[in-house]
């Protein structure tokens, strides 16, 4: 099913524009984690105790605060709970920072939770369904095992890349996956959404979607450039990405269209993951065309103004 069957769009004519764009978000999302709300961490990596309660009735989140204040439970954070089930709004979760690493700390503050509710909420019934403790220790590794995921991946992925075509070929797709990378995590900074394991496995699961989308450019590419050999690799880059528009916008599409689901529908436990996810498959998709295959053309015009060779090499054929 093709649905540009003879698109010719210039892609490469609007790399201005895609470049301000980028740096547009890339940057916002920079000046937040720096200045403004920095890097969200959950619980999984700052340590800490998360609890979940469930309410007979609709909870007033100020009277919660109130009731935690009084049995000296301080800088807890309230939040509400959205779920599709009939109880969604009568859940909130009270997370509590860090203050011991001692298990008789992390006790202690779950027992004064449940003394504020039990003082506070006579009429009303409140239940403790969850409670997740993470210590300080387990929270560093945590954040350590992520980042080094993150890295080992994009490592991984550039190692292959120069075997089967050419380093710059691997080097414009690691650049396009930070790129995404960096505005998804931006975008939770900036909309101040707590970062957890399951943001990370989203992030990782980006990773490999916005690689694969990169690949199937990059491979079309080097197909043309193997049976082309008059024009030039502006126009066959161009050509390349006109080639392959239909299955991009089909997959990443219906893609999307499926993680816009889980984020509108998949309740509070899925929030992150498919918000994640719902950025990273519209900038991935879009760093494919915008991004990754333009840094072969910019590659190719640096090697003009060296006096070096101004053809991109086609890409190493690897035999069956």
């Amino acid at each position: 099913m093709e649905l540009f069957r003879s698109s010719n769009i210039d892609w490469l004519g609007k790399k201005w524009y895609f470049l301000g764009f980028s740096l547009i978000f890339s940057v916002a999302g920079v000046l937040s984690m720096l200045f403004w709300h920095g890097i969200p961490k959950g619980v999984d990596f700052t340590g800490g105790t998360q609890i979940r309660v469930a309410f007979e009735q609709n909870p007033n989140e100020d009277h919660i605060r109130q009731a935690m204040n009084k049995a000296g439970v301080h800088d807890a954070r309230i939040q509400r709970v959205s779920d599709p089930s009939g109880h969604a709004a009568n859940k909130v979760i009270i997370a509590l920072p860090i203050t011991s690493a001692t298990d008789q700390a992390h006790d202690a503050g779950r027992q004064a939770v449940e003394s504020a509710l039990a003082a506070n909420y006579h009429d009303s019934k409140a239940t403790i369904e969850q409670v997740e403790i993470v210590g300080p220790t387990a929270g560093k590794q945590l954040q350590s095992q992520a980042f080094l995921a993150t890295v080992y991946s994009l490592i991984g992925m550039l190692i292959y890349l120069w075997f089967r075509f050419e380093l710059i070929y691997g080097v414009a797709a690691v650049v396009a996956v930070f790129h995404d990378t960096l505005i998804t995590v931006g975008a939770f900074s900036l909309t101040n959404q707590e970062i957890t394991l399951t943001v990370i496995a989203a992030i990782l699961t980006l990773i490999g979607y916005s690689m694969n989308d990169t690949i199937v450019i990059f491979d079309r590419i080097r197909e043309n450039l193997l049976g082309s050999r008059r024009e030039s690799l502006s126009e066959v880059v161009n050509r390349s990405i006109n080639q392959t528009l239909s299955r991009t916008v089909l997959t990443s599409g219906l893609t999307f269209l499926t993680v816009l689901s889980l984020y509108l529908f998949g309740g509070e436990v899925l929030h992150g993951f498919s918000f994640a996810l719902v950025v990273g498959i519209l900038i991935g998709t879009y760093s494919s065309i915008a991004v990754a295959a333009p840094m072969l053309v910019a590659y190719q015009e640096w090697r003009m103004r060296r006096g070096k060779s101004a053809s991109l090499p086609a890409g190493k054929r690897v035999k069956a």
